[in-house]
């Protein structure tokens, strides 16, 4: 899909992508908001489920869901959710690569169904099959420093980490864990992943120097998906040009902008002399 801005590119598994969201698909009311919130967010890739794909069409959003996302010319995203093995998910991301046809996968092994937290263990066992077997994969998992290394070390150039738990809408629930994860990270794309339920939150991530975010229910549970779609498109490309600008450090105290070196001799505290009695 088309893309705001054709200077700053998103790069993962060397190739380029003009815009900096990802966009889920699931949950929308309509096939027609679905379509609004694709036109209005032009979205770098958008996760689809081979599960839904595989299931019994009963609405008019399933029936032509596919064919509006092929007719919009989308880059899909297949997804393993819901698996919970690696036998699983291998399984499910072959599958999807037959229906789909595409090399890419999200990566999803949960590991709490209260949650939907990965599994930090079984998660890079099943990344390293996926990935010797060709797949580009962009794994879903938490800010864990430790973890997000062994991922990179059996061969994921690009990780997903979770702000909250998925759909939540909280927002970053670990601020010091996810910008350590930034800063050890250097030079890895790190796209952030669940948790984010309005714009300022995404605008938040992108300044810390993330390279991307991924939404589906802060848009498509919004009382209005396209708008919201429109709005974080927004906060995105603020939050990343943010960055790039280059913000000033925080401070513990108060910073003069004016400086006082060569103030004018009118700013000083000095009165006229006034007569007995006389007021100004």
């Amino acid at each position: 899909m088309n893309a705001h801005s054709t200077t700053d590119m998103l790069i993962l598994y060397g190739e380029a992508f003009t815009s900096r969201l990802l966009l889920g698909t699931s949950r929308y009311p309509s096939l027609y908001a679905l379509e609004a919130s694709l036109n209005a967010s032009q979205p770098a890739m958008v996760t689809v489920a081979l599960r839904r794909q595989l299931a019994v069409q009963t609405t008019d959003i399933d029936v032509g869901f596919f064919d509006e996302l092929k007719r919009q010319g989308a880059r899909l995203l297949p997804n393993t959710a819901g698996c919970h093995a690696v036998k699983e998910v291998v399984t499910t991301a072959k599958m999807a690569r037959e229906v789909f046809e595409t090399n890419w996968i999200k990566l999803e092994l949960i590991g709490d169904d209260y949650t939907l937290q990965p599994d930090p263990v079984n998660l890079i066992e099943a990344a390293g099959i996926l990935v010797r077997d060709g797949f580009k994969v962009l794994p879903y998992c938490t800010e864990d420093l430790v973890v997000a290394r062994r991922l990179l070390d059996v061969g994921c150039e690009a990780l997903m980490p979770w702000g909250a738990p998925i759909g939540s809408g909280r927002g970053v629930v670990n601020p010091y864990g996810l910008k350590l994860l930034r800063e050890r990270l250097a030079g890895v794309p790190l796209i952030v992943d669940a948790g984010l339920g309005v714009p300022s939150h995404a605008c938040q991530v992108m300044e810390w120097g993330f390279e991307a975010v991924l939404l589906n229910t802060a848009v498509s549970q919004a009382e209005k998906p396209e708008a919201m779609a429109r709005a974080f498109s927004t906060a995105v490309n603020a939050g990343r040009e943010a960055y790039l600008a280059g913000p000033i450090p925080e401070r513990d105290s108060a910073h003069a902008s004016t400086p006082v070196i060569g103030m004018p001799f009118w700013h000083q505290d000095v009165h006229p002399t006034l007569d007995s009695g006389q007021k100004l």
